[in-house]
């Protein structure tokens, strides 16, 4: 029996490398077949962005300081600034870097929720990943997202991870009309790359509001009033929520989220955005 099947293992390890070196000649063939192209320079590239694009605007040098409760943008104070040797500036606005957690908005306000990391700001040419994801049904994109919004989640100072995730829903018109919630496609490889537990229906939008981005600034928050439930507190009580975004704008979508899901008994809640839109 041992004589019978020495020469099957001995075809199996020869014929190991073969299947590697055939699997490498089909990827290569389809690469060349159906190249792939970045999607910010348009340039040749294996993945949905380039290498080059990725060390320019997801590197370690295109990190900012920001609000650790919005996300927005910190000024930060150069050495000499910090140091009193430079121009004089207004205290609130050149904090040394350690001192930079909540912006000035947060602190006289603070919002319903309580941290919010990003992976990039919403402006040229980084809103196009989210433009073609969002209308152009690059659904490709979603992973990308996905992927450095975990990165930037791993790389963000003194982050708790959420016990369940959850995205933003769209309301039954527009999830018809579009065909599909850009959200839920960031939260689906967000969550398992991060290791969480994703709950799609946690929170159901119930009026099919208009795009906060189509409303006057001063409308938005009538807009969004009371456009969310949720079917089960249990789910939700004395929980860390995280919540899923493409693009956090004003942030009150998310501010009327987090506070309905505090009603309801959540103790914590981090908005995982995507994108942030920089303040005018």
């Amino acid at each position: 029996m041992n004589n019978n099947n020495a020469p099957v293992g001995r075809r199996g390890r020869y014929h190991a490398p073969l299947r590697a070196l055939l699997r490498r000649s089909a990827a290569g063939l389809l690469r060349h077949l159906l190249p792939n192209a970045c999607a910010l320079c348009g340039g040749d590239s294996d993945d949905a962005l380039c290498p080059g694009c990725e060390a320019q605007f997801f590197g370690p040098d295109a990190a900012v300081p920001r609000c650790m409760r919005c996300a927005n943008p910190l000024p930060v104070a150069s050495p000499s600034q910090a140091s009193g040797a430079g121009p004089a500036g207004p205290p609130s606005l050149l904090l040394p870097p350690s001192a930079m957690q909540l912006c000035g908005v947060c602190l006289a306000d603070a919002p319903a929720f309580d941290r919010t990391v990003v992976a990039a700001d919403y402006a040229l040419p980084l809103d196009q990943l989210v433009l073609q994801l969002k209308f152009g049904h690059r659904l490709a994109l979603a992973p990308l997202c996905a992927r450095l919004l975990r990165d930037a989640v791993q790389q963000a100072p003194d982050v708790t991870l959420p016990a369940l995730l959850c995205p933003v829903p769209l309301g039954p018109r527009r999830l018809a009309e579009r065909g599909y919630n850009q959200a839920l496609e960031i939260a689906r490889p967000l969550a398992r790359s991060l290791g969480l537990a994703l709950h799609a229906q946690l929170v159901l939008r119930v009026h099919d509001t208009a795009a906060q981005s189509s409303v006057a600034p001063d409308r938005r928050q009538h807009n969004i009033a009371g456009a969310f439930a949720v079917p089960d507190a249990a789910l939700v009580a004395g929980r860390h929520i995280g919540v899923v975004d493409d693009v956090m704008t004003s942030g009150r979508t998310l501010n009327e989220l987090a506070a309905t899901l505090k009603r309801h008994g959540a103790a914590r809640i981090t908005n995982l955005v995507f994108a942030r839109t920089p303040p005018h």
